[in-house]
């Protein structure tokens, strides 16, 4: 995959950090350097590979500054049904479950809780199986999403 370069605030600028890019910001529109934040694609998940010495201020963040810093998608796990479509290499979309079980452990991964919607998810792999009160035949994926959006 390849890096991008972004701005993120002081705090988070560390090697290893993930972070979920989730829109610009109506504020940033007035801000000299915006390109640099708006290069991610909404949605995606990233990890900072490169701390960068550069600062620049920010309305939005922290200390009033943010740091440059390169980042590279990150790959996300995912619980899905399990069927022939799940495949690694393959695209899956993927939808909440609906599922109403509030004690499991995985109702957040199912329900796709921090998704506003379905997501399209390419399988980089099958990592396990999930043992789902409910007794559906579940499994843990890792991969990227796929939004095709900025």
């Amino acid at each position: 995959m390849a890096s991008k370069v972004t701005l993120i605030g002081l705090d988070q600028a560390e090697v290893g950090n993930v972070f979920r890019y989730i829109t610009p910001l109506q504020v940033c529109s007035d801000c000299k350097v915006k390109g640099a934040c708006f290069t991610l694609e909404k949605g995606k998940t990233y990890r900072i590979n490169e701390v960068r010495e550069k600062e620049h201020p920010c309305k939005i963040f922290n200390h009033d500054m943010v740091r440059v810093v390169s980042v590279e998608e990150a790959m996300e796990e995912f619980i899905v049904p399990y069927d022939n479509r799940v495949q690694e290499g393959s695209t899956l979309n993927i939808g909440g479950m609906d599922c109403d079980y509030i004690t499991c452990d995985f109702i957040e991964k199912c329900n796709l809780l921090h998704n506003r919607e379905d997501v399209k998810v390419k399988i980089s792999k099958i990592e396990r199986k999930v043992d789902c009160p409910k007794n559906y035949d579940m499994r843990a994926i890792s991969g990227t999403k796929s939004t095709g959006k900025k």
